[in-house]
C-alpha cells in the first residue's frame, strides 16, 4: 500500500467515526422511539394505550448572589442612612447601619460649657443580636438594615431570604423618656441554632461635667434582679462581672447626672456587664453588656422592651417603675434612709415655692437646726457643766498626779457622781446629729436639681465654684481654690475656737479641732459648692443658736445646782446604767494595777 492509499483510508475512517458522534440519536429520541416501537406492538395485540404525558427534568437554579456571600448577604454591605425622631424631651438619631440608636440628644440640658448634652454618639457604640447561624457567630451590628418611618416610629428590617426576617421596631411617644423598643424575628427557627440569643450593646458615654474626676467617681453600670436591690460594678475601675444570680430586671449605663436604662418586659436570663475608665478628652468611661434571651424555635418570636434615656432626677426616675431611682446614691444605710424619707421630701416641698435653690439651701438648714435644737441645748448644757467643774478638776489632778491615770479618772468620776454630770452629755447629742450632717454628704453631690443652677458668685451649685484658678496642680489641693470651701473652713476654725470655750477643753483635745477643718479644705476643694454653702450654713446657725443659749443660761445658777447636789444624800442620787457600767470598768482597771504592782 503506498502513501497516498494509506492517507485516503485514514481520512475516510476519521469522517465516518465523526459521523457516528454526530449524528448518533439522543437518549430522549431512543426513549420516544422504544414508546413508539412499544405502543405499535401492543396496538397489534389489540391492548389500549394512553396517551403518553412527556414530563421535562426542572433546570438546577441558578446561585443567589446573597446566598453566596453567606447569611443576610443582601445586607452585608450598603450605604449609611440616617433618621431623626423626637419629642419634647429626647431627639434620636438612628442609622440603618446595625439597624441602631446612633446618638441621643437630651433636650432641655446643657453640658457645663453650655453644649446640649449627647449622651454617646458615633460607631464606636454598638447594638445587636449574636446569632448562632449554621455554627458561624452574626453580628446584627454589622448588618445595613432597609429602614422604615412613620409618624413616632422608625423600623429597620434585615432580610435572611424569603420571609426570613429580623425587625427592629423603635416608638417614641410624646412627652416621654422611654422608647419602646420590639425585637421580631420571622422564620428564623430554621437557621437559628440553639436555644438562647445573646443582645449586646457597647457605648462610650460623653463628658458632661465640669469635674472630670468627680463625674467618673458618680459613673457605673447599675443592674437589678429580680427581687433584690439594684447593684452596681465598680466606680473607680475597669471591671467585668457576669450576672447568673438570678433573673435581671433592668440594667444601665449611668452617668454622674444621666441615665441609659434597659428594661426587657421578661427580665434577662443572665447576661455580662463590663466598664473601662476612659483616658480620652471628653470621654467617661465605656460600658458594655451582653444579656442572654430565650430562644423557643418559634416561626415568629418577639421581644419587648423598654429604653428610658435622660435625667437622674430622683423623681423623673421613681416614675419608670422597677426602683430605677435606687441608683441615685444616697448614702449608706442609715444615711439613705435620711436622705430619701427626711430630706428629700422637705427639698421637694421648699422646691413647690419656686425659690431660688440658695434660698432652699437656706431655708432647708434653718428647718434643720430648728429640730435639732433640743439635742444643741443640752449639748451645751453639759459643755457648759464641764467648763465649770473645770477648777475642782485641776484640784484633784494635783492631788493625785500624772503617775497614776486610772486612780485620777477615778476621783473624776466621783466628782461627776457628786454632782451628777454625765462627762458624755456634751457628745451624745452632738452624735445623734451626726448622721444628718453626713446624709447631706451624698445628697448635695448626687442631687440633679442643682445642676446649672446660680447664687451669687457660684455659677453651677452642682460642682465646684474655681474662684480663684491657679493654672497648675498643687498636691492636696487641686489646680483652684473654692470660694465657698474656704468661707466653710474659716467658720469651721472659728465654731472650734468657741466650741472649746465653752467645753473648756485644754492640751491635746484643743488643738485637734483645728487640724479637721484644714484637712476638710483639701477634701471638700472639689465637691459641689452646694454642700460647702450647706456646711458654711450649719456653722453660721451653731453659733446663733449657740449665743441664743447662752443669753439664756446662768453660769452661776449652773454652778450653785452643781454645789447643791454635792450635798444631798447619796440614796437621792440616781446612778445611770452607763455610770454604773464606767464604775465596774474603773474598779477592775484599779484591781489590775494593784495586782501588778504586787507583782513587781
Amino acid at each position: 500500500m503506498d502513501k497516498n492509499t494509506f492517507t485516503g483510508l485514514f481520512l475516510i475512517m476519521i469522517v465516518l467515526a465523526g459521523s457516528f458522534y454526530f449524528f448518533k440519536p439522543t437518549e430522549a429520541e431512543i426513549n420516544k422511539e422504544q414508546q413508539r416501537i412499544t405502543a405499535d406492538s401492543l396496538k397489534k395485540a389489540g391492548v389500549a394505550v394512553a396517551p403518553t404525558q412527556v414530563t421535562s427534568t426542572p433546570a438546577l437554579p441558578v446561585a443567589d448572589s446573597a446566598a453566596m456571600k453567606g447569611p443576610f448577604g443582601n445586607h452585608i454591605s450598603g450605604t449609611v442612612q440616617t433618621q431623626v425622631l423626637e419629642n419634647e424631651n429626647l431627639k434620636l438619631t438612628f442609622t440603618n447601619k446595625g439597624g441602631k440608636i446612633l446618638s441621643v440628644l437630651v433636650k432641655g440640658q446643657k453640658t457645663y460649657d453650655g453644649k446640649p448634652v449627647v449622651l454617646f454618639d458615633g460607631d464606636q457604640n454598638k447594638f445587636g443580636l449574636n446569632l448562632n447561624i449554621n455554627g458561624k457567630v452574626v453580628n446584627t451590628n454589622e448588618l445595613y438594615f432597609e429602614a422604615t418611618q412613620s409618624s413616632g416610629s422608625v423600623i429597620m428590617r434585615a432580610n435572611y431570604s424569603g420571609d426570613k426576617f429580623i425587625e427592629y421596631v423603635y416608638q417614641l411617644k410624646p412627652n416621654s423618656n422611654q422608647v419602646g423598643f420590639n425585637i421580631n424575628l420571622n422564620g428564623l427557627n430554621q437557621v437559628i441554632q440553639g436555644n438562647q440569643i445573646a443582645l449586646n450593646w457597647e457605648a462610650t458615654l460623653l463628658e458632661q461635667e465640669k469635674s472630670r474626676v468627680k463625674e467618673q467617681e458618680h459613673s457605673a453600670p447599675y443592674y437589678k434582679y429580680v427581687d433584690l436591690n439594684p447593684d452596681h460594678l465598680d466606680v473607680a475601675k475597669d471591671e467585668e462581672e457576669e450576672l447568673k444570680e438570678g433573673k435581671i430586671e433592668w440594667f444601665s449605663f449611668k452617668q454622674h447626672f444621666f441615665s441609659a436604662v434597659m428594661i426587657p418586659s421578661i427580665p434577662f436570663d443572665k447576661g455580662t456587664l463590663a466598664v473601662k475608665v476612659s483616658t480620652d478628652p471628653g470621654k467617661i468611661k465605656w460600658y458594655g453588656a451582653t444579656m442572654q434571651m430565650p430562644f423557643n424555635q418559634l416561626a415568629a418570636q418577639s421581644y419587648a422592651m423598654n429604653i428610658y434615656f435622660g435625667t437622674n432626677k430622683f423623681s423623673t426616675l421613681k416614675a419608670q417603675g422597677h426602683e430605677i431611682e435606687k441608683q441615685v446614691d444616697m448614702g449608706y444605710w442609715p444615711l439613705k434612709y435620711i436622705n430619701r424619707f427626711v430630706v428629700l421630701p422637705v427639698f421637694n416641698f421648699l422646691e413647690g415655692f419656686g425659690w431660688n435653690y440658695g434660698l432652699i439651701i437656706l431655708v432647708l438648714t434653718i428647718l434643720l437646726k430648728v429640730a435639732m435644737s433640743p439635742l444643741t441645748y443640752k449639748s451645751y448644757i453639759s459643755m457648759a457643766k464641764m467648763r465649770i467643774l473645770k477648777p475642782e478638776m485641776d484640784v484633784i489632778k494635783a492631788k493625785v498626779g500624772d503617775d497614776n491615770p486610772t486612780l485620777l479618772q477615778q476621783e473624776y468620776l466621783k466628782l461627776y457622781k457628786q454632782v451628777g454630770v454625765n462627762p458624755l452629755g456634751g457628745c451624745l447629742p452632738m452624735l445623734l446629729q451626726l448622721p444628718f450632717v453626713m446624709a447631706f454628704f451624698f445628697f448635695f453631690p448626687n442631687l440633679f436639681e442643682l445642676r446649672g443652677e446660680s447664687f451669687l458668685w457660684m455659677k453651677d451649685l452642682s460642682t465646684y465654684d474655681d474662684f480663684i484658678k491657679f493654672g497648675f496642680t498643687i498636691p492636696f489641693v487641686g489646680d483652684h481654690l473654692s470660694l465657698m470651701c474656704v468661707l466653710m473652713t474659716i467658720s469651721t476654725l472659728i465654731y472650734t475656737y468657741f466650741n472649746n470655750q465653752i467645753s473648756g477643753a485644754t492640751g491635746q483635745m484643743k488643738y485637734i479641732g483645728y487640724i479637721m477643718p484644714i484637712v476638710f479644705l483639701g477634701v471638700l476643694n472639689s465637691y459641689p459648692s452646694g454642700l460647702n454653702y450647706y456646711y458654711f450654713l450649719a456653722n453660721m446657725l451653731t453659733f446663733a443658736q449657740q449665743f441664743m443659749i447662752k443669753s439664756m443660761v446662768d453660769d452661776e445658777k449652773i454652778h450653785r445646782t452643781l454645789q447643791e447636789n454635792k450635798v444631798k444624800p447619796v440614796e437621792q442620787k440616781k446612778k445611770s446604767k452607763f455610770q454604773a457600767r464606767l464604775d465596774d470598768y474603773m474598779r477592775q482597771q484599779q484591781q489590775a494595777q494593784t495586782k501588778q504592782k504586787k507583782n513587781k
